[in-house]
């Protein structure tokens, strides 16, 4: 069962989510604001962040920084009444997946659930047929398009083990035993 964590400091918000939540199989914790989320972050794994932008002390744009400084890279919806463009390139390039406009329903919220499903069901298969081709590639000895390959795989998941093992594999074919050794480093820890 996926957990997700809802951060907003409007207590409607999070009873709605969380039931929304809830009636769609999800294991649900809530937490009004920025400081309770990183320590949730420290106690348990999320799997999904619903974020609220505008908080006070720490806003959802902040929050969303000091996760992936953190090395926490889970998909964020973003939800906001105040949508602004500057918003939304920010979070998007921090990697907010999608977004939510308050006042939303409950309508509204499975609709971005069903479309986060789809796209991780499509990423997943696509990165595992890439690791598939990287892997013949690697034994193929095509080492500079396995390289190209895991680049664009790392791009779209930085957390899989396998392309960092993978990347190991093509520096030692390479000779190159200093890069092998970090990356296999990498994906040992990519597997705790």
């Amino acid at each position: 069962m996926k957990r997700i964590l809802v951060v907003d400091d409007t207590k409607n918000i999070r009873l709605l989510l969380t039931t929304c939540l809830e009636l769609n199989g999800y294991s649900v914790v809530a937490v009004n604001n920025a400081a309770a989320a990183i320590e949730i972050f420290s106690t348990e794994n999320i799997d999904l962040v619903f974020l609220d932008i505008k908080m006070p002390e720490i806003s959802g744009t902040e929050l969303l920084k000091k996760m992936r400084g953190m090395g926490l890279f889970m998909p964020v919806v973003i939800m906001t009444a105040f949508g602004t463009i500057k918003n939304a390139i920010d979070c998007t390039r921090l990697g907010a997946v999608a977004y939510l406009q308050k006042p939303f329903t409950a309508e509204k919220v499975k609709s971005v659930l069903e479309d986060l499903d789809y796209r991780e069901n499509s990423a997943s298969h696509t990165l595992s047929q890439m690791l598939c081709l990287s892997r013949e590639l690697i034994a193929n000895d095509h080492l500079d398009d396995a390289f190209q390959l895991l680049k664009k795989a790392l791009s779209e998941n930085p957390s899989q083990a396998e392309i960092y093992y993978l990347l190991s594999q093509v520096y030692d074919k390479k000779g190159d035993k200093k890069q092998a050794a970090i990356f296999s480093n990498m994906a040992e820890q990519f597997k705790k």
